[in-house]
């Protein structure tokens, strides 16, 4: 995780280490990144890590959190999906303030005008993250996409005293024209997740990386479902919450055969020793992705992937600006 979230950096965005929900290897991950950092030095403040740090954290152990946080001080944390929205943040982003003197940014991602207006209030975020219903991965399983979503909770928060706070736009977007959109439509910046899994950092298993490639018409191969964490075993995510992936045999098997959840997970074990042949349409393995997989035709390293999006959101914006002229 670290080399990508680094490069990220390097190349003029913010990578972001996957905290997740289990937190043992945090510090592990952090020190990694802080080698890397030293080998090429980025960013003026050499006590702080240009990178941030996302937390799951219906699950993440916040003492240990904190503890790797006051070694290897982010510059911002990313908070996700806690079990109760927002009064479980609360502690987390009072204590983690406290432990870096205010120097890691707080980042709250949000899928509802609800909840980004709860948060607002609750926590003060540095920065809210706003995910649309294209988003691959977990999300709220009722939302809107960006396109209608971004511009009410930018008018909410703004009626409310707290427009100042700058809106990041997620879901869907995976190259310059996604991140003008996204511009337009009230956003600071925006947010790619998608895109980057089909990147030489990436260290994801190669038979994902390619069946990210082979997707197409991302809203047709694309679907949201809780079945993909319970063939892993994952139980504990709040119901609210379901994950966007490409459909494979384990949802069609589940949702459309009502094979039991028991058969499901013992089917997915067996998968697991086909190596990178459990991925694909006819395959087990989770393929979590957005409905912008479509637009991911190749693998490239995270610097070409910043900068043909830097070049294609400009490109966008000077061409329909001139002729608004």
């Amino acid at each position: 995780m670290a080399p990508l979230a680094v490069a990220v950096s390097r190349a003029g965005g913010l990578g972001f280490l996957a905290g997740g929900f289990d937190v043992s290897n945090l510090e592990k991950d952090l020190e990694h990144a802080s080698r890397l950092i030293k080998e090429s030095p980025l960013g003026e403040d050499k006590d702080v890590l240009p990178i941030g740090v996302g937390f799951l954290n219906w699950g993440a152990d916040r003492d240990t959190a904190l503890a790797a946080l006051k070694k290897y001080t982010p510059c911002a944390v990313w908070f996700f999906a806690p079990v109760n929205q927002p009064d479980d943040l609360v502690p987390w982003a009072e204590q983690i303030r406290t432990a870096t003197s205010g120097k890691t940014k707080i980042w709250v991602q949000v899928g509802s005008v609800a909840e980004a207006i709860a948060v607002a209030k609750a926590i003060k975020p540095d920065v809210l993250v706003v995910q649309g219903s294209d988003a691959g991965g977990h999300g709220l399983a009722q939302s809107a996409s960006i396109v209608t979503l971004l511009p009410e909770v930018h008018d909410s928060l703004a009626q409310l005293g707290h427009g100042h706070i700058p809106l990041l736009a997620a879901g869907g977007i995976a190259d310059g024209r996604g991140v003008a959109a996204s511009l337009m439509l009230g956003a600071a910046g925006a947010v790619m997740g998608t895109r980057f899994l089909a990147c030489s950092e990436a260290t994801i298993a190669r038979g994902y990386q390619s069946e990210i490639l082979r997707a197409s018409d991302g809203g047709i191969s694309t679907v949201r479902s809780t079945v993909y964490d319970r063939a892993r075993g994952i139980l504990d995510w709040p119901d609210r919450y379901n994950g966007r992936g490409v459909i494979n045999q384990t949802y069609i098997d589940s949702v459309q055969r009502g094979v039991s959840d028991q058969e499901i997970r013992d089917l997915y074990v067996k998968e697991i020793e086909k190596g990178d042949d459990g991925w694909g349409p006819h395959g087990r393995m989770t393929t979590y992705a957005g409905t912008g997989v479509g637009l991911v035709k190749d693998i490239l390293a995270a610097e070409e992937i910043i900068n043909k999006t830097l070049a294609g959101t400009d490109e966008v914006l000077r061409k329909h600006s001139s002729r608004l002229q």
